[in-house]
């Protein structure tokens, strides 16, 4: 059986990753596309186009290409298959990877990595030539399902921030705490967010988070009390509210 053929529009870090990785694994990629680059007829002649464009591009994109016989998928997590009208084969390939240029994304692609999927079953052949593992996420639940990729992997991020803020105003080497976080990460894995929680705000210890407050700058002090409110509601095992 031939290998696919793909197409992809978009030269940033996820058409680069995405290029790479797919070569590495056999796919014959025809072309990474630009924006100065001739579009309408990226579905000429290949099994799949790859839209690697930012969100808020992708409708744009798919609809300035001629239907053709290809499946037309994007990578994006926000968004379902109704932007990618009016081609009659749709997929959608999210990693749920980090790509933060093409060599780094490229070996994360091939790392066994999660992808939510949805659409053509093409998008389930990628994943496991790439050496993933997938599942399906419908179009109603795109908004939470990439809500809650971007608390795992931005706003984490944004949190280790404000850790390497804190520890350069005291001479604390940022790798100590990088370790202290991988290792958190990895209870929560074994043991879910609830059992995997430490701290002052777990067990209630009220004074120790005050003196907290009251050595930390000024604008430091609303995302820790905003932490250890979520801390503390963790503990409680508060259920989760309807919208």
């Amino acid at each position: 059986m031939a290998s696919p053929t793909v197409c992809i529009i978009g030269q940033g870090r996820a058409g680069g990753s995405f290029a790479q990785a797919l070569a590495r694994v056999g796919w014959h990629v025809t072309a990474v596309l630009g924006r100065a680059d001739h579009q309408a007829n990226a579905a000429a002649e290949v099994d799949l186009v790859l839209i690697c464009t930012p969100d808020a591009s992708v409708a744009q994109t798919a609809q300035g290409i001629a239907p053709g016989n290809a499946v037309v998928a994007h990578v994006a997590g926000s968004l379902g298959l109704s932007v990618l009208d009016p081609h009659p084969k749709r997929a959608a390939i999210h990693p749920l990877i980090a790509l933060p240029d093409a060599e780094t994304g490229r070996d994360r692609l091939l790392d066994g990595g999660w992808f939510g999927i949805a659409g053509h079953e093409i998008a389930a052949d990628m994943v496991a030539a790439l050496g993933g593992t997938s599942f399906e996420v419908q179009d109603k639940d795109r908004p939470v399902y990439h809500a809650a990729a971007c608390v795992a992997a931005n706003h984490v991020v944004a949190l280790m921030g404000q850790v390497e803020r804190l520890a350069s105003t005291i001479d604390i080497p940022k790798a100590a705490y990088v370790d202290l976080a991988a290792a958190a990460l990895d209870n929560v894995a074994r043991l879910g967010a609830r059992s995997a929680l430490t701290g002052p705000a777990a067990r209630g210890d009220d004074e120790t988070i005050s003196l907290h407050l009251n050595h930390l700058p000024t604008n430091e002090r609303g995302i820790y009390e905003a932490m250890v409110d979520e801390a503390r509601r963790l503990a409680r095992g508060e259920p989760h509210q309807e919208p």
